[in-house]
């Protein structure tokens, strides 16, 4: 029997999500990533309900939980720097909660002895044959897979490469987020703070690492492009950006040149009528990126598992795999795109009249009385895909993966 081959873009999340689901699926799979090594950093990333039982199924809850920020209450600061209100940590952290790239390094680490990374290179073109997808990359040589998977985010090459051109699918919500590291002059101890002045943003968290802060910047910035700026010019508009801002600013800037974590974007959804063509189909941001609020890390997850799951269950007919891998997930993306829409407007009101009236809806929110709305409005993009498991996708892929190992084909 021949094994089949997938090739996956994208070195995040989820892209060794569907390494680790696919290769349970019997696949073998390399995985490509732009960058030169893992992304450290990032801003942290929780996971409720559903979600938390993908994370033990895929036996890496236990080792997230050795690296969760465990983070407490975030205090809410007025216009003036003063504290407003308190928000619990419940409320944001969900039922576990870890930074972007330990969760990365995790998967990574889960996945390295049966997969194959290939860092410092990007696919550059795909062509479709009648018995695979025969693609270039920018380094190395040509290869040809049986599938191909673009897990490579909200400015996905694979997406680009199969479907046309980024700006046909991606729409900006009128902000940017940056969001890096910096010393804890602070001393915040799994806390957070949250500071806001028209138009712009500021939270502050320090949580596993006490001598670190990790910041996070909303900022209004409508018709603003990022992406395609280097990282110098990145930091110049950072720094112009919020160069007069109070409270405890200025520090934190004083942090932005040397931090080698630095990440700026824009606040974007991505929206596709199909998310597959041919062979090669899209996962998490590269197919449905919701933005901050939208549970998109979770659901990426999620994703990967069911797309390997749907491969096995079809016998490896990927037309009507990846059919029924979208018609599940259709509907929990559209919960997350409608969740993240407002995230820029909650995040850096435009106003000081719309700080004060986010503050009154957040203190409203964390009190017992309205509690229970706050905890449905967080839990709702989380559960809205059912865990499901697929038996064929395990018990399959482990008999595969035996068989090989003992020498057959």
């Amino acid at each position: 029997m021949t094994t089949k081959t997938v090739l996956v873009s994208g070195a995040g999340i989820a892209g060794p999500s569907a390494a680790h689901w696919l290769h349970r699926a019997g696949y073998r799979v390399t995985v490509v990533e732009s960058a030169p090594a893992l992304r450290p950093g990032g801003q942290a990333v929780d996971f409720r309900g559903e979600q938390v039982k993908l994370l033990s199924a895929m036996g890496v809850l236990d080792e997230i939980r050795r690296y969760e920020t465990a983070m407490g209450d975030q205090t809410v600061l007025g216009l003036d720097g003063r504290p407003v209100l308190t928000v619990p940590g419940a409320a944001w952290s969900g039922e576990v909660e870890i930074l972007r790239g330990d969760l990365a390094r995790i998967l990574h680490e889960h996945t390295a002895d049966h997969t194959e990374y290939v860092f410092g290179d990007r696919v550059t073109s795909l062509t479709e044959t009648a018995d695979g997808v025969e693609v270039t990359f920018r380094r190395g040589a040509p290869r040809k897979f049986d599938l191909v998977v673009g897990a490579d985010g909200v400015h996905s090459g694979v997406r680009a490469a199969a479907f046309g051109p980024e700006r046909d699918f991606r729409s900006d919500l009128g902000f940017g987020i940056a969001g890096y590291t910096a010393p804890n002059h602070l001393g915040l101890d799994h806390a957070s703070v949250m500071y806001n002045e028209p138009g712009r943003g500021l939270t502050a968290g320090s949580h596993r690492l006490p001598d670190r802060l990790h910041v996070s910047l909303v900022f209004a910035a409508d018709g603003v492009e990022f992406h395609r700026r280097t990282p110098e010019e990145q930091r110049a508009l950072i720094a112009q950006l919020f160069a007069d801002t109070g409270w405890e600013t200025p520090k934190l800037l004083e942090a932005l040149p040397a931090a080698d974590d630095l990440y700026v974007d824009s606040i974007s959804q991505i929206h596709l009528d199909r998310w597959s063509k041919g062979r090669v189909v899209l996962l998490g941001d590269a197919a449905w990126c919701a933005g901050p609020g939208g549970s998109g890390t979770g659901l990426a997850m999620m994703g990967a598992q069911v797309l390997a799951g749907e491969l096995a269950a079809a016998g490896g007919d990927h037309v009507t795999a990846f059919a029924k891998y979208e018609q599940r997930l259709r509907k929990p993306a559209t919960v997350g795109q409608k969740n993240g829409k407002g995230s820029g407007n909650f995040l850096a009101p435009h106003t000081a009249a719309k700080i004060r009236s986010r503050n009154r809806a957040y203190r409203m929110l964390s009190t017992r009385l309205f509690g229970g709305i706050f905890t449905w409005m967080t839990d709702r993009a989380a559960n809205a895909l059912e865990y499901r498991e697929y038996p064929d996708s395990s018990h399959r892929g482990a008999r595969l993966a035996t068989r090989r190992e003992v020498g057959h084909s």
